[in-house]
């Protein structure tokens, strides 16, 4: 039995209106790099507290007296993810599973996950936002930075297809 899809059209219609009410609503589009950033801020000022405080970097999320974990970015991220535990279980498509190519072993899999995730992660915060931000905010503001961006990131995913195809046919 083939899974019904939602209509791509319909999908990127909803994205366009989320956006419009994250941009009227929080005055800041979507994207929620900054959301693991401001859990990290608030943790380290749990168990480092003078590290975070001395820190020119994560010192700045604590000021004012704000509690970065209140950021609407950690609000949309942890909605986020309930939404999609959500979707899951109301389509009856939930389950635990390993996506890979045949020629990988799960740890493999998940080693190589791991690093991307580090990696991905850095690049964001040197690029001061994820690449759904960039696509979908910069895009929408018509950035050119953010178009060119994405055209590097399409023709980098091409080329770096090439180098890791063998691990998924």
């Amino acid at each position: 039995m083939k899974k019904k899809l939602w209509d791509p059209v319909l999908g990127g219609v909803m994205i366009g209106i989320a956006m419009l009410l994250t941009f009227y609503i929080a005055g800041r589009g979507l994207g929620v790099s900054g959301a693991l950033t401001s859990f990290i801020a608030w943790f380290q000022n749990i168990i480092l507290p003078s590290v975070t405080q001395n820190s020119e970097y994560f010192s700045q999320y604590f000021a004012g007296g704000i509690n970065p974990i209140f950021d609407y970015l950690v609000f949309m991220a942890v909605g986020i993810m309930i939404g999609g535990f959500t979707a899951s279980l109301v389509s009856k498509d939930f389950k635990f599973e390993i996506l890979k190519g045949p020629n990988i072993s799960n740890k493999g899999r998940l080693v190589y996950a791991f690093i991307g995730g580090i990696l991905v992660g850095y690049a964001a915060r040197l690029a001061r936002g994820c690449t759904s931000g960039q696509a979908l905010v910069g895009a929408a503001e018509l950035s050119v930075g953010s178009w060119a961006f994405m055209f590097a990131i399409f023709i980098g995913g091409f080329a770096a297809a090439y180098f890791v195809r063998r691990q998924w046919i």
